[in-house]
């Protein structure tokens, strides 16, 4: 196949390597498992002690100043959401805590690999991050358009994202670096094909759903958990850009998404998302043919149904763009009591990861930035000074704790509710998972004929940059969620080649 020598780059590497290094660590030390984190048990939460983990996310949420590393491009805005459904026999959180109540929102859209100028109208995922500010202090709910993500063990994470952004040599995509990841890591299967189906490419940021993705859980007032997912379907219904077209607004308008958003606030034509929860026992989840925590997994709703919850509007552009979307932060890590973590491991990374990438491009005060403030609560803590503190850095009140003065008390009924966890601690792979029969059932209950072709033909169009090999492998993998997806791939791909040979 001819290739041109950006395209190359890593096939020229490969050729000119005689050893392959042992992977290491920043410090030099040699890694001896660079897929699967160390776990207490193979469901149980990620350790501390994890140094390969702690040492990939904390160098990747540096390595790109000042934009974000991820989501860089965006639209926000703000509005209120407002319960509609009881769910305090699950959820004891004050903002769900009566039908009819409002909680004010920020909301911030985006897509995911490209950079600050890309276009809004790429094959992308697309962000959905919603930040309620309740008197309990700010809840982040941070998720994307789909209900599921390409791996489930965050010290792949940067390694995956290294594979959307630029060939280091080159400073140019490139699909062998995409593919050879994709190919090699089966479980990303459902997520491409999601990615590739007409769904990869939202017509704006109003005609698509939003989903929390992990799993929590929530507590009610007597202390009961649930496991849970977050739901938020748009009013607007689903729409999508054909692959042309969006191809199109790509040269003719790049901020397209980000224009029709704001027109349709200014106009008062308000964007809705009707807010709801899947829930599952702990019985259930300890029962459940798959693994719950297994965030390349849905929850199939004829087992798990949608229960509705409230109603998310979009009222009130911002006022500046800088100060109201590209300084806003969110963080999964920020929880008010009655929603808590679950063992996702996904989860668990990102808990670590975003307020850590935050205080490196924001600064250590980001917290004090108004579109940040929990202006709602009362900020009580043992943390001062740092470069840009906004506030009077908390008077005279003492900055350690305990103390004799009055300064803080602690709240007991806000601890997270007990768990126990066995297990001998490892790094356990997940290669013995399901990865292809959720994949089966969205290829021929999710997707039409006409959304089979479409898939088809989008992959095939990326795909067919990649070197041979990795075609292949894809192909392989492919083929394992349906024979004549696979087959379907292979014949496109053929007449790709065909065509760029007879250029």
């Amino acid at each position: 196949m001819s290739r041109n020598a950006a395209e190359n780059q890593l096939n020229d590497f490969k050729k000119g390597q005689k050893n392959v290094p042992v992977m290491t660590t920043g410090s030099g030390n040699p890694v001896d498992d660079k897929v699967n984190s160390l776990t207490a048990g193979p469901k149980g939460p990620i350790l501390l002690q994890d140094f390969t983990l702690l040492d990939e996310l904390s160098h990747f949420d540096r390595e790109r100043i000042p934009e974000r590393v991820v989501h860089a491009k965006g639209a926000g805005a703000f509005g209120y959401f407002e319960v509609t459904h009881d769910i305090s026999k699950y959820c004891k959180a004050k903002v769900f805590s009566s039908i009819g109540k409002k909680t004010p929102i920020a909301v911030r859209f985006s897509t995911v690999g490209g950079e600050s100028g890309s276009a809004d109208t790429a094959r992308d995922p697309r962000g959905f991050a919603v930040k309620f500010y309740t008197e309990e202090g700010n809840w982040d709910l941070v998720g994307n358009n789909t209900p599921i993500f390409f791996i489930r063990d965050p010290i792949l994470f940067p390694s995956f994202i290294h594979t959307q952004k630029r060939n280091p040599v080159t400073h140019l995509k490139d699909a062998d670096m995409f593919w050879d990841f994709i190919s090699l890591r089966p479980e990303t299967t459902h997520q491409v094909m999601f990615l590739f189906s007409d769904r990869g490419t939202p017509d704006g940021y109003r005609f698509m759903n939003g989903y929390g993705s992990h799993t929590f859980k929530l507590v009610n007032s007597n202390n009961e958990p649930v496991y849970c997912k977050f739901h938020y379907k748009t009013a607007q219904g689903i729409k999508n850009l054909p692959a042309g077209k969006a191809h199109e607004l790509s040269g003719s308008d790049p901020d397209y998404s980000i224009r029709d958003l704001y027109n349709a606030i200014a106009s008062g034509n308000f964007p809705q998302w009707n807010f709801s929860i899947q829930v599952m026992t702990y019985e259930q989840a300890q029962n459940w043919k798959y693994n719950p925590f297994d965030l390349t997994k849905v929850w199939p709703h004829g087992e798990f149904p949608l229960i509705p919850v409230g109603k998310l509007v979009l009222d009130r552009n911002p006022s500046n763009y800088f100060t109201d979307v590209e300084q806003i932060a969110f963080s999964p890590a920020h929880f008010v009591p009655g929603i808590e973590p679950s063992p996702d491991k996904m989860l668990q990374g990102r808990l670590f990861s975003y307020s850590d990438t935050h205080r490196h491009r924001l600064g250590a005060n980001y917290l004090q930035l108004p579109v940040n403030c929990p202006y709602r609560a009362v900020v009580a803590n043992t943390q001062r000074d740092g470069p840009a503190c906004y506030t009077n850095n908390q008077g005279g009140a003492p900055n350690y704790f305990p103390n004799s003065f009055g300064g803080h008390r602690e709240q007991p009924s806000a601890a997270n509710t007990k768990f126990s966890t066995v297990g001998d601690v490892d790094r356990y792979t997940s290669d013995g998972e399901d990865n292809f029969q959720q994949c089966h059932e969205f290829w021929h209950k999710t997707l039409t004929e006409e959304g089979r072709r479409n898939l088809v033909d989008n992959i095939v169009g990326n795909l067919r940059d990649a070197s041979d090999f990795i075609q292949e492998r894809a192909v392989n993998n492919f083929s394992q969620v349906e024979p004549v997806f696979g087959a379907r791939l292979a014949e496109g791909l053929r007449l790709a080649k065909k065509n760029k040979a007879n250029l």
